[in-house]
């Protein structure tokens, strides 16, 4: 989502958690920005209604963290082994398998502890495996 759209996002959120009419809300964005739309807001508009929000008390959700399964790896976020992590945690639920089962892959195929301690060349062949495993049990919904 780019900025402009995720500002814009907050706008609207704002607006409906302060319970402003559209008659009210219209006349804040005139007020602050001399707009009658969000849309028509450049960067700095949308900064100021966001502040003025702010300013009569709306405060922003947090950011729901992303939940994994129980034993997932401590770098499954991460920027370079993130992804493929993510993947192997999605065959693993697919089969129903514990994060254990792919420690057991890194430990036979490797003689690496833990999944989260393999390279991704390592972790693009226990991929492979899964989806090895996947096809032979007819689990497999990727590409034909």
């Amino acid at each position: 989502m780019s900025s402009r759209n995720a500002q814009l996002a907050k706008i609207h959120i704002a607006k409906k958690a302060l319970a402003l009419d559209d008659d009210a809300y219209r006349n804040i964005l005139w007020t602050i920005a001399r707009v009658r739309s969000a849309r028509d807001l450049d960067d700095a508009g949308r900064r100021r209604v966001l502040d003025h929000f702010r300013a009569c008390g709306w405060r922003p959700a947090p950011r729901a963290k992303r939940r994994h399964h129980a034993g997932a790896p401590h770098n499954i976020d991460s920027e370079e082994r993130g992804p493929m992590l993510r993947k192997i945690e999605a065959y693993l639920a697919e089969a129903k398998r514990p994060w254990a089962y792919a420690d057991g892959m890194a430990r036979r195929m490797f003689h690496v502890d833990r999944i989260a301690l393999c390279s991704p060349a390592q972790l693009h062949n226990i991929i492979a495996a899964l989806e090895k495993d996947a096809r032979r049990h007819n689990r497999y919904r990727g590409r034909a």
